[in-house]
């Protein structure tokens, strides 16, 4: 049976293989409706890329209410490519950001404003050397909207920006509910100054839940930069109020 549920949404979010999962960070969980101020959340994106993020939400107050809000995230992938004279190499990325925001709650939805510092490091690896560069540090900026066009329906916009490699990542979701969940397609998009750009669509199962842990997850197409085929991607995020 289809039925309304109001929810909001933390994410998640780094870069391509942390940002979507690239997801994706995130893609990203929404927010628990009830009085708390902590949320847990972690997601797992495999496609082209792994990419494995867990973080909190932080309320200063009660989540479900205006607010000031602290999202907090950390995440590890891995990325199997070729590197000189076509040898097989592996690319190990690391992230980590902390933001502050400010969450409003409307009649039709939620609409939240996010900034503060993000920081990665990468190391290669291939059957002679291991490689680390060095950690880059910048500003991270994050918006995100959840309509509730209809009764049954909802429409998710995030965008997340970063100056560490002057990236751009954004989402857009619809969903109807039905069966406990809101069902539809998703869109996202990834650039980057080193001209790199990915594209996932697919479709999405969001906000079923199993005893007090809610879940998303996704699945589809992705064409990235250097490779002439779509691929597929699948993404899973669980959260959970603490």
């Amino acid at each position: 049976m289809c039925q309304r549920r109001i929810v909001t949404k933390s994410c998640k979010p780094n870069r391509v293989a942390a940002l979507a999962a690239s997801a994706l960070l995130a893609q990203e969980p929404p927010a628990y409706s009830g009085e708390i101020d902590t949320l847990l959340f972690g997601s797992l994106d495999a496609g082209a890329a792994t990419f494995l993020t867990a973080g909190a939400k932080l309320g200063l107050g009660s989540l479900d209410h205006d607010g000031f809000v602290v999202l907090a995230s950390v995440g590890s992938g891995r990325q199997r490519e070729r590197g000189d004279f076509g040898l097989p190499r592996t690319r190990y990325t690391f992230s980590a950001a902390a933001v502050l925001g400010y969450q409003w709650f409307f009649d039709w939805g939620v609409a939240a404003v996010f900034a503060g510092p993000e920081g990665s490091m990468e190391m290669l690896a291939d059957q002679r050397v291991l490689a680390a560069s060095p950690a880059a540090y910048g500003l991270r900026v994050h918006g995100e909207i959840w309509a509730r066009l209809t009764e049954n329906t909802l429409l998710q916009g995030t965008a997340i920006g970063g100056s560490t490699r002057n990236s751009l990542w954004a989402r857009l979701a619809w969903g109807y509910r039905c069966w406990d969940a809101y069902l539809g397609p998703e869109l996202s998009v990834y650039g980057d100054e080193t001209g790199y750009r990915k594209w996932n669509l697919g479709l999405h199962a969001t906000d079923f839940a199993i005893a007090r842990y809610s879940f998303r997850v996704s699945a589809g197409l992705q064409t990235e930069s250097g490779r002439r085929r779509a691929s597929p991607y699948v993404a899973l995020a669980v959260w959970s109020p603490w």
